[in-house]
C-alpha cells in the first residue's frame, strides 16, 4: 500500500526538521568543545573541569518544540537559498491565517515576515515564555552581524501545534 502524498510530504518535512536540529546540535557541540579547549589552554591539568556535552531535544507533541524546530529548519532553508523548502516548512508549521497575514506583511514591507528582515540571521535562539488558554508562547531571538538582535514573540496552538502569530 503506498503512502498518501500528504503523509509523504509530512514525513519529508519532519525529516528536514530533524536534520536541522541534528545539524544545530553538532555545530553547538563543535563550538562548545572548541571554546572549552581554548578556555582551558595554559591551565594546570588539575584545574580543568569537564563541560557537559550540549544536547537538543524536543517532542512532536509539544508546541514549543515545534516553534524551535520550525525556526531552525526555516533559517537553514533561507540561508541555503532553498525557497521550495522554506515554503514547505511554512505550509507545515504555520496556520493558514498566519500564512495569509505574513503574505500581506511581506508585500508591504518587502522582507521575510517570519524573520522580519531582508537577510538571514547569524544565530537564533528560542526561549519558552509560558503556556495558557490553549496557547504556548516563546521568544525567538535572532542575532545579526554586529551582534544586533531582534526579538520576536511567537505563539502556537497547544492542540494543533501550528504557529498562530509572529510579532515584533
Amino acid at each position: 500500500m503506498s503512502k498518501s502524498p500528504a503523509k509523504a510530504k509530512a514525513k519529508r518535512t519532519a525529516s528536514l526538521a530533524l536534520a536541522a536540529t541534528a545539524a544545530t546540535a553538532a555545530l553547538t557541540l563543535a563550538f562548545v568543545t572548541s571554546a572549552s579547549a581554548t578556555a582551558g589552554a595554559g591551565a594546570p591539568q588539575g584545574d580543568r573541569t569537564t563541560a557537559a556535552a550540549p544536547s537538543v531535544s524536543g517532542s512532536p507533541e509539544g508546541a514549543f518544540s515545534r516553534i524551535a524546530t520550525f525556526y531552525g529548519a526555516y533559517i537553514d532553508a533561507v540561508y541555503d537559498g532553498d525557497g521550495t523548502r522554506a515554503k514547505q516548512l511554512r505550509a507545515a508549521y504555520l496556520s493558514a491565517p498566519l500564512q495569509r497575514e505574513l503574505a500581506k506583511w511581506e508585500e508591504t514591507n518587502h522582507a521575510d515576515g517570519v524573520l522580519r528582515a531582508q537577510n538571514v540571521p547569524l544565530e537564533w535562539k528560542v526561549t519558552y515564555v509560558d503556556s495558557g488558554m490553549g496557547k504556548t508562547n516563546a521568544t525567538v531571538t535572532l542575532t545579526w552581524s554586529g551582534n544586533d538582535t531582534t526579538r520576536l514573540h511567537v505563539q502556537a496552538d497547544l492542540k494543533t501545534r501550528k504557529i498562530l502569530s509572529i510579532t515584533d
